[in-house]
């Protein structure tokens, strides 16, 4: 698959089937990968972008600090990964696409368009993460992971995440750049080698600001609220993606439209169709 220089990160990506293009933020957490819209959750049986592909062309990648894509020792933000995802279309020569979020993916899309709503014709949060369970989890792990470096130290972890294939959101030791310390030496190496005051307030940092809210996080109320693009949103039904997200983003949202159909039900025509149905209208 190629690899594209996006903000001074590698990223991998992919781009199949032909039509409007369709830029879609995976699923997954900390392991959002482009293989997560095939490997992960509900979207193991969907596998939209399979689905989708016969109308659009639809644009999966790695998320920055995920899979087969670099990474920065820095505090994480939405915004860097928004600066991402606007640097994937810049590269393929979109000047506007419809977006798409699955899980945690809704987060970035919707802070895209919030940022940049003249780059996107539609967008469809399928699922979102968020809720009051959802953001304890997140600040759990990330102590867990402290936890770890200080009894261990950060060499112990770039052993840890070289030794085991799991992520960040599957093993919280491991921390959320485990992907790249896997892949690159030379950021293994400056990894370990990062003081550990800076690195427990990059740490603490990325937790507090990615994860600042009982609802769906990543984009501000009144950012929604005056955004005059059409969306369709998906409520999940879980602890993780809680429809109270989802109806915080219906409330926020001016234009939108509510497909309702309780995960467990849906097929991939069904799914694919309604996506479909709406963003030809978008």
């Amino acid at each position: 698959m190629p690899t594209a220089v996006l903000d001074g990160i590698p990223t991998r990506y992919e781009v199949t089937g032909e039509g409007p293009p369709l830029l879609m933020f995976s699923p997954g957490g900390f392991d959002s990968t482009l293989d997560s819209w095939h490997t992960t959750g509900i979207h193991r049986r969907l596998r939209l972008p399979a689905h989708l592909a016969a109308r659009f062309t639809c644009v999966t990648f790695d998320r920055r600090e995920s899979g087969h894509s670099g990474g920065r020792l820095e505090r994480l933000t939405w915004a860097a990964y928004v600066r991402q995802g606007v640097a994937l279309l810049d590269h393929l020569g979109f000047a506007r696409a419809h977006l798409m979020g699955g899980c945690v993916g809704c987060s970035t899309a919707a802070a895209l368009a919030a940022a940049h709503p003249e780059r996107v014709a539609g967008m469809v949060l399928y699922s979102p993460a968020g809720g009051v369970h959802y953001r304890r989890k997140q600040h759990e792990r990330f102590a867990r992971h402290l936890a770890f470096v200080r009894e261990a130290g950060l060499g112990a972890v770039v052993d840890l995440a070289r030794s085991v294939a799991d992520g960040f959101s599957k093993d919280p030791r491991v921390g959320p750049w485990a992907a790249v310390l896997r892949r690159d030496a030379d950021f293994a190496a400056a990894y370990e080698a990062c003081a550990a005051e800076r690195y427990r307030t990059l740490v603490t940092g990325t937790a507090t600001h990615l994860f600042d809210r009982d609802t769906v996080p990543g984009v501000e109320s009144e950012d929604l609220l005056t955004l005059d693009v059409p969306a369709l949103i998906v409520p999940g039904d879980d602890t993780s993606h809680a429809p109270s997200a989802a109806h915080y983003l219906r409330e926020c949202l001016p234009r939108t439209e509510w497909w309702a159909m309780a995960p467990g039900e849906q097929t991939p025509r069904d799914t694919a169709g309604r996506i479909t149905e709406f963003l030809a209208h978008t």
